[in-house]
């Protein structure tokens, strides 16, 4: 009897968990950044700007296992909407109204506050872009955004 209940606790658990996650079409994108010791490298780092809405925290590129990253800190923070997703932006202040060829579309937001992470494809050229954005496609507005600059900054 015991061993059903803990098994059937393990289940909820489980199941709770999964009910709180926000899927997405990108495998890596779900998961928080780990304490692993697999090596990350911070490339570039800035920290969010209101646009639309308040938007605070800092976003940083980063590079784990040979796979690249937006990453948002635990002080991430911006205003719920529809249809919000995460952008990088060939500017450093990304207006609203913002134009197919200007960015690339990384994911839909997975929540309004706390630490999270994006894959980035393979294919993107970092260094044609310069801000990470959140932004309302439905509405095409910026609802905040972050400038991006070089960062040495060692390893996590």
């Amino acid at each position: 009897m015991k061993y059903k209940l803990a098994i059937l606790g393990a289940v909820a658990v489980l199941m709770a968990s999964c009910a709180t996650s926000v899927s997405t079409n990108q495998t890596d994108t779900e998961r928080a950044p780990s304490s692993e010791t697999s090596k990350t490298a911070s490339t570039a780092i800035g920290s969010f700007r209101a646009a639309e809405h308040p938007t605070q925290g800092n976003a940083r590129i980063v590079n784990q296992n040979g796979k690249r990253f937006v990453e948002f800190n635990e002080e991430f923070k911006t205003d719920n909407g529809p249809d919000l997703y995460v952008i990088l932006h060939r500017n450093a202040t990304v207006p609203d109204g913002i134009k197919e060829k200007d960015y690339v579309q990384l994911a839909r937001l997975q929540r309004t506050n706390g630490v999270q992470r994006y894959a980035i494809p393979e294919n993107v050229q970092l260094a044609d872009f310069k801000s990470v954005a959140i932004w309302c496609r439905q509405f095409n507005a910026t609802f905040g955004y972050a400038p991006l600059s070089s960062s040495n900054s060692g390893h996590q």
